[in-house]
This record gives C-alpha cells, structure tokens and sequence, in this order.
C-alpha cells in the first residue's frame, strides 16, 4: 500500500530504540524511550499560501529528521509503524 500524505504533512518511519545505555545496561521495553529520529518516506505537496500559491516542502524523501516528542499521529501500514506529521514538527534534517 502507497500513502501520500497531503498538503504540508510528512511520513517518517520512527527508528528503532536503543537497547542499551550507554554504561552497557541491557533495558527492557517497557524502559526504552521512543526515538526522536526517524527516515522520510513520502511528502505531501506543500504548504498552501494565503496567496494560493503553494510553498514546496524542505524536507524530502530519505531525509533522517529530529522531531519533537509528541509529534505526528501513529499509524499502522501492512504491520509496519509510522508517524504522519506536520513539516513544522521537524526540527532538523541529520546530515
């Protein structure tokens, strides 16, 4: 299944948690913090001005972002977890 997300939405697919500290401490799950990064997989087609005119996304395809914590809404795709998300909600592209 294919999604598009529309207007100035982003879908990231969240990466995975971390199962170690960094002192070596093996956590369970109920103990690991979701990560804040995650890979683009679509984009939608920008944000519309109040001008009509449509401003284009920064974020692309395959771009690894930073977002906040409490970003996006989850959803389920074909058993496979992600956020959609507004543009604004990402606060950096790693590089």
């Amino acid at each position: 299944m294919k999604i598009r997300p529309l207007g100035d939405r982003v879908l990231v697919e969240r990466l995975s948690a971390e199962n170690k500290t960094a002192g070596g401490i093996v956590l369970p799950d109920a103990a690991k913090e979701k990560p804040q990064q995650g890979k683009v997989i679509s984009v939608g087609g920008g944000k519309t001005l109040e001008d009509g005119t449509v401003k284009p996304l920064q974020v692309k395809k395959g771009d690894t972002v930073l977002f906040t914590s409490y970003a996006g809404n989850d959803i389920k795709i074909d058993g496979n977890e992600y956020l959609i998300m507004d543009e604004s909600s990402i606060l950096a592209v790693i590089e």
